[in-house]
């Protein structure tokens, strides 16, 4: 079973579902490690009553980024990943960090790319006033969400939606299709 890293930076609602999925046999992997940026994370304590170790890693702790990021490739390499999910980590990874995992990083976008990237897209769907968007699944690449899609799902915004009750909408999306997609990688589908 492939050794999953899910890497966070806040509530870990999405961290929590796939860790349970994994712990209950559903997707075939084993959830490692969760690595946090943040140590107010309400995810850490998630984690910890998930009993899945947690390593807190804050960015503001380190001179420059690529040294932030060694720090991660040393708990990556002593847990032994073999994948990494995003779940909220709201961090942009260098082009270094990402070549190393190419085909081994995944994240979770609330739009349906490439339409909102970046760290708004629930939001900013809901202002443009479109009438769908969605959740995308794609690999990690140098871009922002510019990587190749893996699995969408649209979501209707219906006329008198507000943007409270379209991110509910969202989130129920995202908690069905990331698991979906998470088997689909590890059984070698995509």
């Amino acid at each position: 079973m492939k050794r999953i890293a899910i890497f966070v930076s806040g509530s870990g609602t999405n961290m929590e579902n796939l860790i349970r999925q994994m712990q209950a046999g559903e997707i075939p992997a084993v959830p490692c490690l969760v690595i946090s940026d943040n140590s107010e994370a309400a995810a850490i304590g998630k984690a910890r009553k998930l009993k899945v170790p947690v390593e807190v890693i804050p960015r503001k702790n380190y001179s420059d980024k690529s040294i932030f990021e060694k720090e991660i490739q040393k708990q990556l390499n002593a847990y032994r990943v073999e994948f990494i999910v995003l779940a909220g980590f709201m961090r942009l990874l260098s082009s270094d960090f990402v070549r190393g995992w190419k085909n081994k990083l995944i994240n979770v976008h609330p739009s349906l790319l490439p339409a909102f990237p970046g760290a708004h897209g629930i939001r900013d769907a809901f202002n443009a006033k479109v009438k769908e968007t969605g959740v995308t699944i794609h690999y990690v690449d140098e871009g922002v969400d510019t990587g190749p899609v893996i699995l969408q799902r649209k979501v209707t915004i219906d006329p008198n939606e507000t943007l409270e009750t379209l991110e509910t909408k969202i989130h129920a999306v995202e908690y069905e299709i990331y698991p979906e997609a998470l088997k689909e990688i590890i059984s070698g589908k995509p």
